[in-house]
């Protein structure tokens, strides 16, 4: 029997929505608990006595949770809906039978390595910012970067919602008239690194996150669907439960840079079963 939880975290561990998405629900009062409305964040209850509900659909505990990396697609948004109508990643989660949800968030123009889960705790986690998870993207910018644009990254910037820096820039690749620049971040502010390249002086022209905690989608396509080894599950729980130490923190492998720009594929792009269920 499980005692008493808080009510945000009983509706991450059975997979309604990471825990602040499930804050949001609590507030907006979609949750009640015995027939009761609750919007106190502080509430707890016990999910094997109590009968908790989330518009109506009574809330169990999920045993069986699911994890996978997503190739997303430039042209599409990280939501399972959108009321103006985008395509969504959706499109791309159909064949999994559990209800999953993306950790964290990529721009409707930016593709690359997208985890989704039904994991609530681990989700919240990845995305806190005191355990600094890191994530790899390879920014496309016009020229080439000068030394000391790369630098200015490396040292941090001011922006307009405080000081942030890169933990590792350097250059990736060149064509005739563009750059790709490898840039490690630790936090997930919204479009921080477009923000900090246009900062150092090199806005983006295209943006593809190479992977996060060191699970990435090199040799997969766009819209297509891997789910994640044991391995690759602890490897993030690892990070997501403790700081690593730069040493022991995977170097992330990046897709060459000719393999950038895909549109979207089809609907119902391919999945890879690799995952072993918990």
């Amino acid at each position: 029997m499980m005692g008493a939880e808080r009510l945000q975290k009983i509706l991450a561990h059975a997979g309604v929505a990471s825990r602040r998405k499930a804050e949001t629900l609590i507030e907006s009062g979609h949750v009640t608990v015995n027939g009761k409305v609750v919007r106190e964040l502080g509430s707890k209850a016990n999910i094997d006595e109590d009968l908790i509900q989330v518009d109506g659909r009574t809330i169990r505990e999920t045993q069986d949770k699911v994890y996978y990396v997503l190739y997303k697609p430039a042209g599409c948004v990280t939501t399972l809906s959108d009321p103006e109508d985008r395509p969504t990643i959706k499109r791309y989660l159909e064949h999994v039978p559990e209800r999953v949800y993306p950790v964290g968030r990529l721009d409707y123009d930016v593709e690359g390595a997208l985890i989704v889960t039904n994991d609530g705790d681990l989700a919240f986690s990845m995305m806190h910012p005191k355990f600094g998870v890191r994530r790899t993207y390879l920014a496309k910018v016009h020229g080439v970067p000068s030394p000391e644009q790369i630098e200015r990254l490396r040292k941090g910037v001011r922006l307009e919602d405080g000081r942030a820096r890169a933990l590792e820039a350097d250059l990736h690749s060149r064509t005739p008239k563009n750059t790709w620049v490898r840039v490690v971040v630790a936090e997930g502010r919204q479009h921080l690194v477009k923000r900090l390249m246009e900062a150092a002086g090199a806005p983006v022209q295209k943006l593809h996150r190479a992977d996060y905690g060191g699970i990435g989608v090199a040799g997969m396509r766009p819209g297509e669907l891997r789910e994640l080894t044991r391995a690759e599950v602890q490897l993030l729980r690892s990070q997501a439960g403790k700081k690593a130490e730069a040493s022991e923190r995977p170097r992330p492998v990046a897709l060459p840079a000719r393999r950038h720009g895909h549109g979207p594929p089809a609907s119902g792009g391919r999945t890879r079963r690799g995952r072993q269920r918990r």
